[in-house]
């Protein structure tokens, strides 16, 4: 709790710094890439993840006169769940929250009509499976899909490019790189097995802001 008020105060006092400065509203919408990871134990191997989904969110943002500038996002995704072994493979319903605040380095000046950027941040992820559980799970002997939800760290990096649309408007493609630890509570490896690390999800969006100040 104290870490997440420390974290909350951080972000407050960036946007609080920046109330003098150009700000943006904007939402966005593209896919979801997750890598799986491979699952290995003495009932038997696979992997486990995320399928390609859906992905869609928002953000607030402050642009200083230069360079520099920050945004607090959301990003809701939907991706089902799935266990693979060989040929064989189980799916089951799920998304994910996202909330973060990164901060932006863009390669010239806020004047310019196209400005390519550079984001990196952090915050909270919330996975949650959405399915309906069965008694005997397909593939259980690798990894069970669960109808839980669990929060984890996310570290957000990627970059992409801004072009002005008249005064008040911009419109954005961007790539991002999701890296979390794999949330284990959700995606449950069977007794004996290895799962773990971090989880890539790479999501390229379009998403079109409003500018005012």
């Amino acid at each position: 709790m104290r870490a997440s008020i420390h974290i909350l105060s951080i972000v407050l006092t960036a946007a609080g710094s920046a109330l003098a400065q150009q700000w943006e509203v904007g939402g966005l919408a593209g896919g979801g890439f997750y890598r799986d990871k491979s699952v290995t134990g003495p009932r038997g191997t696979g992997s486990a993840g995320f399928q390609r989904g859906f992905s869609a969110g928002g953000w607030l943002g402050h642009n200083s006169t230069g360079r520099v500038g920050g945004e607090i996002r959301y990003l809701y995704q939907s991706n089902p769940m799935q266990v693979r072994s060989g040929s064989n493979s189980y799916s089951f319903s799920g998304h994910s929250h996202a909330f973060h605040y990164d901060f932006l380095l863009h390669a010239n000046s806020i004047e310019e009509p196209i400005r390519p950027f550079l984001a990196v941040g952090g915050g909270m992820k919330v996975f949650r499976g959405t399915g309906t559980e069965r008694a005997i799970q397909p593939l259980s002997n690798v990894a069970i899909l669960t109808r839980t939800l669990q929060w984890q760290p996310v570290i957000t990096f990627g970059g992409g490019v801004k072009v002005r649309l008249g005064s008040k408007m911009t419109l954005r493609a961007e790539v991002r790189d999701y890296l979390s630890p794999f949330p284990k509570d959700v995606i449950l490896p069977a007794p004996g097995a290895k799962l773990g690390g971090w989880l890539h999800d790479i999501t390229p969006m379009v998403g079109i802001s409003y500018l005012f100040q």
